[in-house]
This record gives C-alpha cells, sequence and structure tokens, in this order.
C-alpha cells in the first residue's frame, strides 16, 4: 500500500510539474512570435532551440530570473514576456541596448536594469576581458542565466562573473551556462579564440561553490570541427555549444 501511495504521489508531482512547464511554453510561443523580435532574430530559432534550453535549465514563469550580459536582448525578448506576470526579470551588467531599445516597449514595463555600473575592462595586451563589478544588490534569485558570454573574458572576470551570479541566488538556485566549445586542453591561438573548454568551465563555476547539475547536447553540432574562430563563415551561426547546468547548494 506504501509503495502504491508514494507512486501516486510521484505521478501527481510530474503531473504538476508538467502543467507548470506548459503554461510556461505557451507564453514562450507567444514571445517566440511576438513582433518585437526581428527576422533576424527569429531565423536563429532553429539553432538555438530557446524553449527546449529554457525547459532544460527549469524555468517557470513565478522566477525570479538575472540575465547576465544581455548584450542585443536576443533572450530578453522571450524571458521578459514569461516573466512579466507573475514572476521578475533582472538585467544585469551590459545592458544599455536593451535599456535603450526595450524598456519602453508594451509589456517590457517591468523589465528591472540592475549593475549598470559595471565595466568590462580590457588591460593593454590582454585579449579578453576582466569585468569590474560589485554586487548585483540581489540574494535570494531563482535562476541566473548567461548565453555565449563566458568566452569573452578573461579567467579573472570569469570568476567574477561565477562570484557575482553565486551572491545573487538563493540555496537551491539555479546558474545556466552555454558557450562555444573548445577542444579539451587544446592551447590557444587566434583560429580557435573565443571558445571555451567545457571541462575548464565547470572546474572554474565549481571552486566558485556550484554543484553540477546537469548538461544537454541541445546544441551539439557534429559538423562543427572545433578549430575555428566562431566568426568564422564556415562555422557562423552554428557552432558546438555546450549547455551545463548548475545548482547554488542548500
Amino acid at each position: 500500500m506504501k509503495t502504491l501511495i508514494n507512486l501516486a504521489v510521484a505521478c501527481c508531482i510530474s503531473v504538476v510539474a508538467s502543467s507548470t512547464y506548459a503554461d510556461v511554453k505557451e507564453k514562450l510561443e507567444q514571445a517566440i512570435k511576438s513582433d518585437v523580435r526581428s527576422a533576424a532574430e527569429i531565423e536563429r530559432d532553429r539553432n538555438r532551440k530557446p524553449a527546449q534550453t529554457l525547459e532544460f535549465f527549469g524555468l517557470e514563469d513565478d522566477m525570479s530570473v538575472v540575465e547576465l550580459i544581455p548584450g542585443g536582448g536576443w533572450y530578453t525578448k522571450l524571458l521578459v514576456p514569461v516573466l512579466n506576470e507573475k514572476g521578475n526579470y533582472y538585467g544585469a551588467i551590459g545592458t544599455g541596448r536593451i535599456e535603450r531599445d526595450l524598456s519602453e516597449l508594451p509589456g517590457f514595463e517591468r523589465m528591472n536594469i540592475i549593475a549598470k555600473d559595471a565595466k568590462f575592462d580590457r588591460p593593454e595586451g590582454q585579449r579578453f576581458y576582466d569585468l569590474i563589478a560589485g554586487s548585483l544588490g540581489l540574494n535570494n534569485v531563482d535562476m541566473v542565466l548567461t548565453f555565449r558570454n563566458y568566452h569573452n573574458f578573461s579567467e579573472k572576470g570569469r570568476a567574477k562573473m561565477n562570484e557575482i551570479a553565486f551572491e545573487a541566488l538563493k540555496p537551491g538556485g539555479i546558474y545556466g551556462v552555454v558557450d562555444h566549445t573548445a577542444r579539451h586542453m587544446e592551447p590557444m591561438t587566434d583560429s580557435n579564440r573565443r571558445r571555451v573548454d567545457p571541462v575548464k568551465a565547470i572546474k572554474e563555476i565549481q571552486d566558485a561553490g556550484f554543484v553540477l547539475v546537469d548538461y544537454t547536447d541541445l546544441h551539439y553540432r557534429e559538423d562543427d570541427e572545433l578549430e575555428y574562430e566562431v566568426g568564422a563563415k564556415s562555422v557562423s551561426g552554428n557552432t558546438d555549444r555546450w549547455t551545463l547546468k548548475f545548482m547554488k547548494p542548500e
């Protein structure tokens, strides 16, 4: 009898979880079709698989979510509509473009812009950026996400990014990171720069206090030989990317 009760409870939890993401997926599908998005952004859906990616990270519509370094707002345009009614979206660091282009659009009024004083610094002779930033002023968010930014930073800059994410999250909160794949332990050259060894990334993020929860091959690309810089014509828009899910320990 006890086994049957446990099974019934597990089934109920599964149904609730499925129902919850069904709501998120419906909101995502509406956002994906929104006129706010450009034709070029829509064209990248097939490659970036946003709905599957956000499902993998466990996005729910009542979460507080920080997007680190949102750039032009490709994911911002999807996250804000999902979180607008029940949750909270925070764009942090490098937010000038989304603040200028999105903050006054219908449906984006509740978008929060934080860490405006953060700076990217590239010392003379250095290829990658350091990150000059303090705390985000948050310590209880459910999720921190960053997409294809890790490769732009020096070891010092990546450590700061991970530190900021850890401080902002509540215990049990999720840190989701996506970036372009470098071959493990291969020396960096002009041809393969702007890629990151996933094993190195895992070590760095674990060193910041996180626990690796899961990974997915959603963005595995067999025809990317991991040889060329991500802007090269042969791989641009079709790079192999690692997609890693971490948790702040409870």
